[in-house]
């Protein structure tokens, strides 16, 4: 069988698994409406849970266009209020404005700079050497891909501005091993070690807004880079590039075409660039003072964006807002809805009350974390993460205070597993790196698989470890 004969029947395979999962999705739901033992209210609000998410995974149509319906089916239901309620808080405008930033960043030409200084101080022994120079690139690229986390907020606008970067330094490279693995390895330390950065990935962001939606402590931008940072920021930093290395690393007679330029040679910024990472700098400090004036992070995302859409002082203009994709926004007040209306009937409560039949008796934290890392990977397995989290974070905050335990760490050991996937249906952000066209799934889940499983074994016991001590 030719190859384009496979990859025709391969296609169709995708689209019939996914249309068939409309009728998977009725089916579902009508099921739970005829035989769930819950109230009414109940009953409606988990058959639209399981409809919509049935048609996030198998996704027939756009996930946006399943959120608009997700919107429109709670508002007819229940109420418009109900409905809209995902809009009204700060976690869904953060990300909205994080596009913003994302946007401007990349017209302003500042991300291209990462390409030209990794090169710039590449040493002349490491130049000469495809192996030396592959593991030079991927730990600076790596790192900062970390750093970049820091600067803005979206992992997927992330990983759209480095692609582009990446790709072109895998270039440098003979071997079609180092060409992905210098594409995966910074794409998933900007993505996983954004795990202990609270602005960094969005699932954080979700967890943290729905936390305070029910009732829970509000935790700062800095009380999650001291607590998480160390291990799930650096240290899956780490992993990944130690799993880059392992499944990529050229192979023997490989070569490397770099030609580092003279160091005598001032790398030179545009004004436009010098204002954008001034900007970038202006919001890293709203975001670390947190502690002092007590604002959502958010509001150092709007601070970003005025600047560099300001008139005269700014670095893009207003057409750079129509080029912007926001349409991840009907997402978010999708899942913000259903976990309110899941909230609102009594299902959480239920959960929440079935979980506790799961554990011993006054269990210790560090069985309640290691519990609730178990539950969200599951989870993760039949629902898109971002799902998971919109549905799980409330049961779980009804948990932890059932149980005795600070909601604080089990918030944060439910962001850590809800960014450890093995398949691409799972995020999002790993759908978009499919969708650049230069790795197959197959790959794309061997690195996934490998990165999450290393971060199990080796990073979730450690964290834990550290929040038994802290808590």
């Amino acid at each position: 069988m030719s190859e384009e004969t496979t990859t025709r029947v391969t296609d169709v395979f995708a689209v019939s698994r996914a249309w068939l999962s409309v009728p998977v999705a009725v089916v579902l739901a009508g099921a739970v409406l005829g035989f769930a033992p819950l109230s009414t209210d109940a009953t409606r609000m988990l058959a639209i849970t399981l409809f919509c998410v049935v048609l996030w995974v198998g996704s027939p149509v756009r996930p946006w266009f399943t959120a608009l319906l997700c919107i429109g089916l709670v508002g007819v239901t229940f109420s418009p209020s109900l409905a809209l309620t995902g809009f009204q808080l700060p976690a869904t405008w953060l990300v909205v404005v994080g596009i913003l930033v994302g946007e401007a960043t990349r017209e302003s030409g500042l991300a291209s700079l990462v390409e030209r200084l990794a090169v710039r101080w590449m040493p002349a022994g490491v130049a000469s050497d495809a192996r030396s120079a592959y593991r030079y690139l991927l730990v600076v690229t790596s790192f900062g891909g970390l750093a970049f986390a820091v600067l803005v907020p979206s992992s997927l606008v992330r990983v759209l501005v480095l692609a582009p970067i990446l790709h072109s330094l895998g270039g440098l490279f003979s071997d079609s091993r180092a060409r992905v693995g210098l594409l995966l390895g910074p794409l998933f330390a900007t993505f996983y070690g954004a795990s202990g950065i609270l602005t960094g990935s969005l699932a954080n962001i979700i967890v943290t807004g729905l936390l305070e939606a029910s009732g829970g402590p509000a935790i700062t931008w800095t009380e999650w880079a001291v607590w998480l940072a160390p291990v799930m920021g650096v240290g899956r930093v780490v992993v990944v590039v130690a799993v880059a290395l392992a499944l990529y690393r050229p192979a023997d007679g490989a070569t490397v075409d770099v030609e580092t330029p003279d160091r005598a040679d001032a790398v030179s910024l545009t004004s436009t660039q010098r204002r954008m990472a001034l900007f970038l700098l202006v919001g890293v400090v709203v975001w670390a003072t947190d502690f002092l004036h007590g604002l959502h992070p958010l509001f150092g995302a709007v601070v970003v964006a005025l600047l560099a859409f300001a008139p005269r002082i700014g670095v893009v203009g207003p057409e750079a807002v129509e080029r912007a994709n926001f349409s991840i926004l009907f997402f978010l007040g999708a899942i913000f809805a259903i976990a309110e209306g899941l909230r609102r009937v009594g299902f959480t409560e239920l959960a929440a009350n079935a979980l506790l039949d799961s554990v011993p008796s006054d269990p210790s934290l560090a069985l309640v974390l290691a519990f609730v890392v178990a539950v969200s990977l599951a989870l993760t397995f039949v629902m898109e993460g971002l799902a998971v989290a919109s549905v799980l974070t409330p049961i779980l905050v009804a948990f932890a205070e059932s149980v005795g335990v600070s909601v604080v760490p089990v918030a944060m050991m439910e962001a850590v597993a809800l960014n450890a996937y093995f398949f691409p249906y799972q995020s999002a952000v790993l759908v978009a790196i499919l969708g650049l066209d230069v790795v197959d799934a197959a790959e794309l889940t061997r690195m996934a698989s490998a990165c999450s499983i290393a971060t199990l074994a080796l990073l979730v016991p450690i964290q834990i470890a550290l929040f038994s001590l802290l808590f």
